[in-house]
């Protein structure tokens, strides 16, 4: 893999609005995609959360909570010192879980897989819409493509992870947009705590479907936040 720093990505500082997290960008201050899908999940969802969140209690649900975060934080500056040449590999063979799982992700979705980058835990943002941080960015396979790097403690269904794939539509959107770029393809690679690397694909018109779906969300947040 190679670097080509062919787009000038911005610089931006994250801040807590009404307790969600926001883009500081030219003066102005945009909602995350996290945000965004947080604030408009279906009844359904919310339920579910409620009901596990019941089940184990509340003080497990927040310990649960902060250790997955933790872990994905960890596991994401290890790829991200892979994909910049600065990573030990030989660091990798101590027992550290999120080191082992950022392996699997090295090993079984990036080499001989991710042909150029173009940026790592980049900045990319819809005019006057939304902004977030993009894991990784470049040629995958030969598509140019928004990688997006996940953890679990299960493995994954692509019927239960629909939000994974609106953040990709809502990257690739949103950089086709701003640098008149042609991403045509978004990928999710996943390890789960027990070393189960998975990955899902999605191109063309199910990626197109998906952004659409990611603007009906947008409009749906700044309907709520207008009323």
């Amino acid at each position: 893999m190679k670097w080509n720093t062919k787009f000038a990505y911005p610089k931006s500082t994250r801040s807590l609005i009404n307790g969600s997290r926001h883009y500081s960008l030219d003066g102005s201050s945009l909602p995350s995609v996290t945000t965004i899908l947080s604030a408009t999940k279906s009844e359904e969802d919310k339920a579910a959360i409620l009901a596990w969140k019941q089940r184990v209690g509340s003080v497990e649900a927040e310990r649960i909570k902060k250790e997955a975060s933790a872990r994905g934080s960890s596991m994401h500056s290890y790829i991200e010192q892979f994909l910049y040449g600065k990573l030990n590999q030989e660091l990798l063979e101590d027992n550290n879980k999120s080191k082992k799982m950022a392996e699997e992700i090295i090993d079984n979705g990036l080499k001989n897989k991710l042909l150029e980058i173009w940026g790592s835990e980049a900045t990319i943002y819809y005019p006057g819409k939304y902004a977030g941080t993009a894991d990784c960015i470049g040629v995958y396979e030969g598509k140019e493509s928004i990688l997006d790097f996940k953890q679990s403690n299960k493995p994954k269904k692509e019927e239960y992870i629909e939000d994974y794939f609106l953040q990709i539509g809502a990257y690739s959107l949103a950089h086709n947009t701003v640098y008149n770029s042609n991403i045509t393809q978004g990928v999710i690679l996943l390890c789960t705590v027990d070393r189960l690397f998975q990955d899902f694909k999605i191109e063309g018109n199910e990626l197109i479907n998906f952004q659409n779906k990611f603007l009906e969300r947008v409009e749906k947040f700044y309907h709520l936040i207008n009323k």
